[in-house]
């Protein structure tokens, strides 16, 4: 697995990743999915977010399973971080 590879994927992913404004109602444009910040904080969408994920990670940057979930560990705790931020405001 080269790490310094899914760094760049895992970099590229982020800097594509938006989110519209401050509010945790606020749609975030993922690289593979629109959702809202609300709906990335349920748990009951992290299986279909992960599945979109993989697919994405396989179709454009032809990464395994393996290294589809190395990105996507990283970018899971990103995530996480930025919705637990807008909780807060």
């Amino acid at each position: 697995m080269n790490e310094e590879f899914l760094n760049k994927v895992y970099n590229q992913i982020m800097s594509e990743t938006k989110i519209i404004n401050d509010k945790i109602h606020a749609p975030i444009i993922l690289p593979f999915l629109i959702f809202s910040l609300f709906q990335l904080s349920s748990p009951s969408s992290l299986p279909f977010i992960f599945a979109s994920f993989l697919s994405h990670c396989k179709n454009v940057y032809c990464l395994n399973k393996e290294e589809s979930e190395y990105v996507w560990e990283k970018y899971k705790k990103e995530l996480t971080d930025i919705i637990n931020e807008k909780e807060l405001c």
